[in-house]
């Protein structure tokens, strides 16, 4: 995807938003169709015959004709993708669409490719129904066949194109690093690089936190909460914002660098689960306290340092040089003489080994043992594999 800020007037952001509405609720009958199917039913429509129900319904309804044809039978197009994707078993199940949440459309054909630039620094794209509508050039439009126009929490308009980029070639030195993953290290390199995603700062955490006890005061449905929450999710928006720009330079600059890159093969879906909870022994109906709150905290720690989006985009700009190593016992085997012991692991930053008495940066430590593209199991080495799938 290749996006850019989309800049509508007051009078199209009105009309931008009665699209997604247009979207939004054609998704969701074409879902409620789906999910009310069961086996003693007939099968449920599929997109050709939800097309016909789409028309029948545009004819009757003015609100729905009001709308974009093309707009709403893309609807369709992604929720039968989204289906196909879910019994392929590469993709979670379909869910609702929420006003405020999935505030977006799809636009293709000969009419994505309306676009005219205006100088160096604006252009503008022709959208059905909308007109025409500013975006800043941060850099060339690609040529597509597909644009995705959405709006995010902070009230803030994309237009992205559909492209898959170059990827980037190979510096040819033969070099190969190892990236260790964590909390408080976002990405330790196995060259002694550690690298650290940026966050809100201190007097930025605090506002949050101001804001968040703010909302909690806040009556449900009011002009004051409503406020709260946009000045929260522009915070919101300006940390998710250094993070994708972290690690859009993080895996630029380790695909341009290293020839080889290799990474630890985690399943961060399953390591982000919410914990079931735990029954007291002998008090029926108790439950040990504090076990999800903890959770909490480390999921949010993996989560805001991007680990999935660092692989993920490594795969797109390191096509076919990206390796995945198992992670056991990475972090608890010295990566001189292969000693592998828990006391090894002094502390989270300190790594000293018992046998041979090496002392190093933990994970540093543990980014030499999968650049050496083995996980050290009982004294045996387990092979890598080149990465085939994406992380979630």
């Amino acid at each position: 995807m290749s996006r850019f800020r989309l800049h509508p007037t007051r009078v199209q952001q009105a009309a931008l938003l009665l699209q997604c509405k247009h979207a939004r609720y054609v998704w969701n009958l074409a879902l409620e169709q789906w999910s009310m199917w069961t086996r003693d039913n007939l099968p449920s429509p599929a997109y050709v015959e939800q097309a016909r129900q789409l028309t029948e319904a545009r004819a009757a309804f003015g609100w729905l004709r009001a709308g974009s044809q093309t707009v709403q039978q893309q609807a369709l197009r992604d929720f039968d993708q989204a289906v196909k994707n879910f019994f392929g078993g590469t993709h979670r199940r379909p869910t609702w669409r929420r006003a405020g949440l999935h505030e977006g459309f799809r636009v293709v054909g000969g009419q994505a490719g309306r676009i005219m630039k205006l100088n160096r620094k604006w252009a503008q794209a022709l959208v059905p129904k909308v007109g025409w509508v500013r975006f800043r050039l941060s850099r060339a439009v690609p040529g597509a066949k597909s644009y995705r126009i959405t709006r995010d929490h902070a009230g803030r308009w994309h237009i992205a194109f559909a492209v898959v980029p170059e990827p980037i070639p190979a510096s040819g030195s033969g070099e190969v690093v190892g990236v260790d993953r964590g909390i408080t290290v976002s990405a330790a390199l196995s060259t002694g690089d550690l690298l650290s995603c940026p966050g809100l700062s201190d007097r930025e955490q605090q506002r949050l936190k101001q804001l968040q006890r703010r909302l909690a005061r806040c009556r449900r449905g009011s002009n004051r909460r409503q406020l709260v929450k946009a000045a929260i999710a522009k915070l919101h928006a300006r940390w998710v914002d250094r993070r994708m720009d972290w690690v859009e330079k993080t895996s630029t600059d380790l695909a341009r660098r290293f020839d080889v890159i290799r990474v630890e093969d985690l399943r961060i879906a399953r390591m982000t689960t919410k914990p079931k909870p735990r029954p007291v022994p002998g008090r029926p109906g108790a439950y040990l306290p504090n076990r999800r709150r903890a959770k909490a905290g480390l999921n949010r720690g993996i989560l805001v340092n991007g680990w999935g989006l660092l692989v993920r985009r490594l795969e797109h700009k390191a096509a076919g040089r990206v390796e995945r190593v198992s992670p056991a016992y990475t972090s608890q085997t010295c990566s001189v003489c292969g000693h592998r012991a828990p006391e090894n692991r002094e502390s989270q930053a300190v790594f000293r080994c018992v046998a041979c008495g090496h002392r190093a940066n933990a994970d540093v430590n543990a980014a030499i043992n999968i650049a050496a593209g083995r996980a050290v199991s009982a004294r045996r080495e387990t092979p890598v594999r080149v990465s085939s799938k994406r992380e979630p």
